[in-house]
Order: C-alpha cells, then sequence, then structure tokens
C-alpha cells in the first residue's frame, strides 16, 4: 500500500510537471512586445521589402542612394563596396568589382525605383531585384513605411 502511495505521488507530481513544463515553454515562445511599443506587431508582413542593386563604382552607388532617399523612393540605402559579381553577359563568362546597394522601401514603391534606377543607372541592363520583408523589429519597419510615402 505504501508502495502504491508513492507511485501515485510520483505518477501526480510528474503530471504536474510536465503541464508546468508546456506552459512554461509557451509564455517563452510567445512573443512580446519590448516596453513602451505598442501592443501588437501592426506591422503587415511584405509591406516593406529590400531591393538590391550593383553599381560599378562608389561613386555611382552613391549618387543613386543619395537621389533615392532625397525623392522619397527609399527611407535608407546602405552601401556595400568591394563585392565580386561573376555572371555570364552576352554569351561570355564576366568577373567584375562592383558596390551593392541595399534598398529598405515600401513594396508598393518598387516600380517606381525600378523605374528610377532604369533611367539613372550606367549599364545596359541594371539589377534591381526586390524581396519582401516578412518579419523585423516593428519600429524600424514602422520608420521605413513612415519615411517613404505610399
Amino acid at each position: 500500500m505504501k508502495l502504491a502511495l508513492g507511485a501515485l505521488a510520483l505518477v501526480t507530481l510528474t503530471v504536474t510537471l510536465q503541464g508546468l513544463g508546456r506552459r512554461l515553454l509557451s509564455m517563452a515562445s510567445t512573443p512580446r512586445d519590448p516596453p513602451g511599443d505598442p501592443p501588437g506587431d501592426p506591422y503587415d508582413p511584405g509591406t516593406v521589402s529590400a531591393a538590391f542593386v550593383t553599381c560599378p563604382n562608389e561613386t555611382v552607388a552613391k549618387e543613386l542612394a543619395r537621389a533615392m532617399v532625397e525623392q522619397k523612393l527609399a527611407a535608407c540605402v546602405n552601401v556595400l563596396p568591394h563585392i565580386t559579381s561573376i555572371y555570364s553577359w552576352k554569351g561570355k563568362l564576366e568577373e567584375d568589382n562592383e558596390v551593392l546597394l541595399m534598398i529598405k522601401t515600401r513594396s508598393s514603391r518598387i516600380p517606381a525605383l525600378t523605374q528610377f534606377i532604369r533611367s539613372m543607372h550606367p549599364y545596359e541592363v541594371a539589377e534591381v531585384v526586390a524581396v519582401p520583408v516578412a518579419q523585423g523589429n516593428p519600429p524600424y519597419l514602422q520608420w521605413v513605411q513612415e519615411s517613404v510615402p505610399p
């Protein structure tokens, strides 16, 4: 009898600890807003995009970056120098040193941004590749949306 009560207590303790573990795991994995942030994540996934453009040199890259921010086509443009691009062009394997622009903007502005790049870029075929942002720091994503009009 004593053994049966001990086994029952052990089973009860095990079940209780398992339930507590599940609740703690649930609490730990549930996203919480940092202090000072409004409750909930107001970001609609995909409304902000990161676009990428390669340039022949830093002078062209900085001119394009400044113009995009000034014209409110982008909230921010990072200029990443010293990349190497290997590609096929007109049947030939090419390798060039380039500068990469990483552009943060509203997804709705990608067509206008693409048109701007096509009109100002020195390349015959300018690279403009955009990827929608699924997640990120909510205050940053809100700032991008506030910086670039729809």
